[in-house]
């Protein structure tokens, strides 16, 4: 998950009675895990999180991946969907994951360290990808949480359009993409601009997502290069 605001949850916990704070936080959070079937049949199989069966949702529904494709992924830690991205595409295949964070790869990956959107990230992913030869571009990334709503949604928002420039960056024709979007201010926006150069747009709410989640996936197909405004 790409590192968002940059909110120090710790911060919070320094002030008088954070600790029971804290605590109280950690049991609900435990609780909600214990009653979550998805992250218990994650800790059942070995998976890195849940996020393993919402891309393995929209892979059965959409077909999004198959042995042989190359793939980018950003924000890939801690790697529930790299995981299966590895195990669908093959040794064939070829991914390439971004993140800060450490992420656990086979030795076929190619782990670029650092943030989604930095030039030096973006120079190493061109000369991994080697043009615009990508089948499909994920981003599960998501902002931490300030709970300043606007300023949430912004960052979001934010983060969607890296993934959104990473397509139009290196993506080829009739490529896909798959990123995570939260509803609110600009998505609207930024929906017709992918109707505009996708031939298919849908938005999706995997079962494996939490039911009071605002989280969408946003699944675009038939990627259609848009031409180039030449300056006069």
């Amino acid at each position: 998950m790409q590192d968002g605001l940059g909110y120090d949850a710790g911060m919070a916990d320094s002030r008088k009675g954070g600790s029971r704070r804290r605590s109280k936080s950690s049991e609900r959070w435990l609780s909600r895990q214990r009653r979550d079937p998805y992250a218990r049949k994650a800790a059942a199989t070995g998976r890195s999180s849940r996020a393993h069966f919402k891309l393995e949702q929209l892979d059965q529904r959409f077909r999004l991946l198959k042995p042989g494709m190359r793939v980018l992924e950003l924000g890939a830690a801690p790697g529930g969907w790299t995981c299966y991205v590895e195990e669908r595409i093959g040794r064939a295949g070829r991914l390439i994951v971004v993140d800060s964070r450490p992420v656990a790869i086979t030795a076929d990956t190619v782990l670029i360290e650092g943030l989604a959107g930095d030039p030096e990230v973006d120079i190493k992913i061109d000369e991994e990808a080697e043009g615009r030869t990508l089948d499909l571009v994920l981003s599960d990334m998501a902002p931490n949480i300030s709970g300043i709503r606007t300023a949430d949604q912004a960052r979001s928002m934010e983060l969607v359009e890296l993934a959104e420039a990473a397509a139009d960056r290196w993506l080829k024709p009739g490529g896909a993409m798959v990123v995570k979007i939260f509803q609110g201010e600009g998505v609207e926006d930024w929906i017709r601009r992918m109707r505009a150069k996708f031939g298919t747009f849908k938005q999706v709410k995997p079962d494996a997502s939490r039911p009071d989640s605002r989280e969408m996936y946003a699944v675009a197909q038939n990627y259609r290069p848009q031409p180039v405004e030449r300056k006069s």
